[in-house]
C-alpha cells in the first residue's frame, strides 16, 4: 500500500509540474489559437535565472528561505519579460498572417532560445541547489513523499486557486474570456485585445518559471535542453486534457503524471514515455478534442 501511495504522490508531483507549464500552452491557444512552442524554453530560462540569482544571493550570505523567495521572484520577473518579448517580436507582427506563419516563428524562437542559452552558459548539466528545505514536521512521512514534492504539490494547488479566481472574478479575467470567445466582438465592446494577449503571455511565462524553479530544486541539475523535454510533455498534457481548456490542462497533466509514475513503478522506467504517448493516442482516438475539450463548430 505504501508503494502504491508513493507512486500516486510521485505522479501527482509530476503532474503538478506539467500543469504549470501546460497552462501557458492552453491559455495562449485559447486566446489566439497559437501553439507557443517556445514556452518550454521560457521554463528553462526561469530555472537558469533562479540558479544565477541563488548563486549570487548565497555568496552575499542570505538565508535559505530568502534565497528561495528572492531567486523565485527574479526568475518569474525575468521569464515574464522574456515571454512578453517573444510575443512582441515573434508573434504580434504575424497576428494577421496565415496560421502556419506564427507556428514556424514559434519553432524558430524555440531553437533560438535553446542555442542562446547554450552559448551563454554551457552544454553540460549544472548542479542546482536544494532551495526547498526539509520540513522537520514532515520527517515521519518523508519515506512516502519528500518535503520538496510536498512543496511542489501545495504551491501548484495554490497557484491553480489564484488563477481560477483571476479568470472568473477579475476584470482582466473577463476580458480574457471575452477575447477567447470572440476576439473581434471583444474589440468592438472596448476590450484592449493586444493588452490581454500580452498579459496572457506574462502569466503563462511566470507559471513556467515557477515550474522551472520547483522541478530544478527536485532534480538537482539543469541544462539548456530541459525546456524541450518538459515542453513536449506539457504540450501533450494540454492536448490530452483539451487544448484551450484550463481545467483540461490540469486534468491532462495529472493523468499524464500518474501514467508515467505507475508505468515506471510497475513496468519499467524505459517505457515511461511510451505509455504516456500511447495514452495520448488512445484518448484522442475516442475523444479527438481531449478529455474536456470541445470540438470547434464546423464552418461551411
Amino acid at each position: 500500500m505504501d508503494y502504491f501511495l508513493k507512486l500516486f504522490l510521485g505522479g501527482l508531483t509530476k503532474g503538478s509540474i506539467y500543469a504549470l507549464i501546460a497552462l501557458g500552452y492552453t491559455m495562449v491557444y485559447g486566446i489566439i489559437q497559437l501553439i507557443n512552442f517556445a514556452h518550454g524554453e521560457i521554463y528553462m530560462i526561469g530555472a537558469f535565472t533562479a540558479l544565477i540569482a541563488a548563486s549570487v544571493l548565497g555568496f552575499l550570505g542570505f538565508s535559505q528561505l530568502a534565497i528561495l523567495v528572492l531567486a523565485s521572484l527574479v526568475a518569474v520577473i525575468y521569464s515574464a519579460a522574456y515571454g512578453l518579448t517573444v510575443e512582441k517580436v515573434a508573434y504580434k507582427p504575424l497576428r494577421q498572417a496565415p496560421r502556419l506563419s506564427p507556428l514556424i516563428s514559434a519553432i524558430g524562437m524555440s531553437i533560438f532560445l535553446q542555442n542562446y542559452v547554450f552559448l551563454a552558459q554551457t552544454s553540460d548539466f549544472l548542479p542546482f541547489p536544494a532551495l526547498i528545505p526539509e520540513f522537520d514536521f514532515w520527517a515521519p512521512y518523508a519515506h512516502i513523499i519528500s518535503s520538496v514534492e510536498l512543496a511542489i504539490i501545495l504551491t501548484t494547488a495554490a497557484i491553480m486557486v489564484v488563477l481560477t479566481l483571476l479568470i472568473k472574478f477579475t476584470r482582466m479575467g473577463k476580458a480574457m474570456r471575452a477575447t477567447a470567445q470572440d476576439k473581434e466582438m471583444a474589440m468592438l465592446v472596448g476590450v484592449d485585445v493586444d493588452r490581454v494577449i500580452s498579459i496572457t503571455f506574462i502569466i503563462g511565462s511566470s507559471l513556467a518559471a515557477v515550474g522551472g524553479v520547483l522541478i530544478a530544486s527536485r532534480v538537482g541539475q539543469i541544462n539548456f535542453y530541459i525546456g524541450f523535454i518538459a515542453g513536449i510533455k506539457a504540450f501533450t498534457a494540454a492536448v490530452l486534457g483539451g487544448i484551450g481548456s484550463i481545467p483540461g490542462a490540469v486534468l491532462g497533466a495529472l493523468v499524464l503524471g500518474w501514467t508515467e509514475s505507475f508505468a515506471t513503478g510497475y513496468v519499467s522506467s524505459d517505457y515511461e514515455d511510451v505509455f504516456a504517448f500511447c495514452l495520448l493516442v488512445f484518448i484522442l482516438i475516442f475523444k479527438p478534442a481531449g478529455i474536456l475539450g470541445r470540438p470547434d463548430a464546423q464552418k461551411v
